[in-house]
Formats: structure tokens, sequence, C-alpha cells
């Protein structure tokens, strides 16, 4: 499977011509086969795109994001429907009882703690990664408790420093952001070609949010891009950053006893999330997989 994201960073017109994406410059032209690809981003407003590229894209489920004036991810494209029984899907989706969507989001945010504690012992913040390794142990089903958001204020002030706020106007929670958002994309893609439906979340459940399941599933892939910022970010938000963030699917972790790249393993993720959402397997049965 392809995991190839590719950058349309300067002015040009996207077209498709058999099998491939052409992307034509002032003087310059370019094919991308289709295959290769998983995700097109679009980091410059001054691009013309054919409407039979986007249906290509959409029957290949390949991801389309759209940027604004400051490179940062405002939109996606996807496919209306990604499976053939979608109506099926939907039904089973709407269906979920509150106790399975409590005891899986219990998975997640258990699962999120804990590779947040192997953030901070990687850059040798061992004390702290203690208190959040006994934080996931707590986290009780639907998080009732409310562990995630008090390993967030702990975690994030660790790495960052005490006067740093998620919501702060700042370079690093512009890195964070992009990169969340291509997890999110991500994330999308996994639960359209699946037939479900990426509003209807487990725990997420903003009105105006078109991707509360995918905010729900994404949460324990989030610290894989706080490290990459951690590593990568060095005084700017650059094209350098940028493109290492976006190719976090090409990250290497463990999963299954091997070693997996991060595209796989989200595939892979929310295919498990969903057989135990549909009482197929286990909620314990949700495979883990740790950072590297």
């Amino acid at each position: 499977m392809s995991f190839r994201t590719v950058f349309i960073e300067s002015p040009c017109k996207l077209s498709y011509k058999s099998g491939y994406m052409v992307v034509r410059k002032e003087n310059d032209t370019a094919k991308i086969h289709l295959s290769e690809v998983s995700t097109v981003i679009l980091q410059t407003e001054q691009v013309y795109a054919s409407a039979y590229l986007f249906s290509e894209l959409a029957k290949r489920k390949i991801a389309l994001v759209v940027s604004d004036e400051q490179h940062n991810p405002i939109g996606e494209y996807l496919p209306l429907y990604g499976a053939y029984n979608v109506n099926a899907k939907i039904q089973l989706q709407l269906a979920w009882g509150e106790p399975i969507k409590k005891r899986v989001w219990q998975r997640v945010v258990k699962e999120k703690i804990t590779h947040q504690a192997s953030v901070l012992e990687k850059y040798e913040h061992d004390e702290k990664a203690h208190i959040l390794k006994a934080m996931a142990a707590e986290v009780r089903s639907g998080d009732t408790t409310n562990r995630e958001a008090a390993a967030a204020r702990i975690y994030f002030a660790t790495l960052f420093g005490d006067d740093f706020f998620r919501d702060d106007d700042c370079l690093i929670n512009d890195a964070l952001n992009y990169g969340y958002a291509v997890l999110l994309s991500m994330v999308n893609q996994e639960i359209v070609s699946r037939g479900f439906l990426t509003q209807c979340g487990i725990c997420h459940r903003g009105e105006t949010n078109q991707f509360n399941f995918a905010c729900d599933l994404m949460e324990p892939f989030r610290p894989l891009i706080d490290a990459l910022v951690i590593e990568n970010l060095a005084g700017d938000f650059d094209k350098y950053i940028r493109r290492t963030l976006a190719d976090v699917a090409n990250v290497i972790v463990q999963y299954r006893d091997g070693n997996y790249k991060v595209g796989s393993v989200v595939s892979l993720y929310v295919q498990d999330c969903l057989n135990a959402l549909n009482k197929k397997i286990p909620v314990d049965n949700i495979e883990k997989f740790e950072l590297l």
C-alpha cells in the first residue's frame, strides 16, 4: 500500500490522464501515477484542478487536503461512499450502544496516555512518565474521571514548559495542529473506505464537527506528531517541518511483534476499533502499538 504524500507548493494546473495526475507549471510538466499516492496536499491557493481529477481521486480513495494562505490545512475532499454496503454500515454505526462506545473510548484513552508516557521517557522525563503510566491504568469506561485531560496538562507542560498552552498562537502549536490535521485525514480515509460516517463519534459529538469519529480514533497517534515536532521544529514553521509531519504515515512503530509503517497501523487500528464496536472482537483485543 502506498503512503506517498504529494505536495503542490507553487502555482500550477492539475488534471488527469490515463492513470496519472498531470501537474502543469509555466515551464514544466510532470506526471505522477495515482497508484503511488495516498494524499495530495495543496500548499498554495494558486491551483486550478479539473473535475475529472477530483473524480479519479475519489474513486481511488485518495485524500485531497487544501491549505490556507499560512499553509495550514483547512479542508479535505473525500469520497461520499467508501463501500458497496454503506447503508448497512451506517445502520450498524447508529445502533452502537453507549456501553460499547464507552469501553472502546476507555481503550483509546489508555493507549493515548501510554504513548504520551513513552514520549516523556524518550526525552528523559521519567518521573512524569511514571505519573502518566499510573493515570493510564486508572482510566475508567467512558473516561468518566477525565484522565485524558489531566494527563494532557502534565504532558504538555513537561514537554514544552509551564507557560505553554494548546490554544496559544505560537510556532509549536502551528506545527502540532498541522501534524494533527494530517493524522485526521489519514483516519478519515480509513473510516470512509469502510462505509462508516466520520460525523458520528463515540466520544466527540460536536454538532459542527464533520469528523467526530476520526477525532476519536486518531487520539493514540497524536504523540507521534508531538515527538516529530520536538525533534524537527527549529525556529521556523517552514517547508521542511511541514514535509516531515506530512510524512508521518511512513514513520515506523512496533506492532504485532514487528515493525510497521504508521499508515498500515492506522488502517489496522481503525479496523480493530470497528470490529470491537460491532462486537466481532472483545475490546481488549484491539491491538496496541509502541513508539520506537
